[in-house]
């Protein structure tokens, strides 16, 4: 089951009213949806929710809801933040099996960047998808998909054959070998090419 456990409190009050009832309260409203039940108006202390938020394992991972005695696995879809203070305004929680495939976004991230071959070679590393949505069991959700740039060189692709997805996930693109990044010349590595050529022509001349 989920590290996380939310205590909430269903909401008698819905739409903006009841949010900033909430949020009086000192509590962050949110919606709780998905399944074969109705969304459910529910809120939790912001105290609490501000510290589950900030362990990086709220948004986008499987947390354990409670009320009263009941649990639930949910998933974090989206947390809404005032654009001033950064406090957190509203969250959307989605009722999961944590033993069933769910859709998810998982961030990519690109490790030994600093040792790899192309990097020494003037070349630069052009991300075109910095994540990538997946099929996955609940309870199998990583946290990240990583792709080794140890011995990548110049010219690459990296695709998503090159990622180790968890065991029984898949992209839900599924029919191609989609591009994640690729590995090209810097344009100030052509830049000092270009004047090293120029200035050999004119040492010829």
């Amino acid at each position: 089951m989920a590290e996380i456990i939310l205590n909430v409190d269903v909401r008698s009050g819905v739409g903006t009213g009841g949010a900033r009832a909430a949020r009086r309260a000192g509590a962050v409203p949110g919606i709780l949806y998905g399944g074969d039940k109705a969304p459910v108006a529910i809120s939790v202390n912001e105290k609490d929710f501000r510290k589950s938020l900030y362990t990086g394992k709220l948004l986008g991972h499987l947390v354990t809801l409670k009320y009263g005695d009941e649990t639930q696995p949910v998933i974090a879809k989206d947390v809404q933040f005032d654009p001033v203070s950064d406090r957190p305004m509203h969250f959307d929680l989605m009722r999961v099996d944590e033993h069933a495939p769910v859709k998810i976004a998982i961030p990519v991230h690109f490790r030994n960047l600093e040792s790899a071959p192309f990097n020494r070679q003037g070349g630069s590393l052009e991300i075109v998808r910095h994540e990538v949505e997946i099929l996955v069991q609940a309870d199998r959700i990583p946290e990240e998909l990583v792709i080794d740039l140890t011995n990548r060189q110049l010219g690459d692709t990296l695709r998503i054959s090159d990622v180790a997805l968890p065991e029984g996930a898949r992209p839900t693109i599924t029919d191609r070998d989609f591009v994640i990044a690729t590995i090209r010349v810097s344009s100030a590595a052509q830049s000092a090419a270009a004047d090293e050529a120029q200035a050999e022509a004119g040492a010829e001349g």
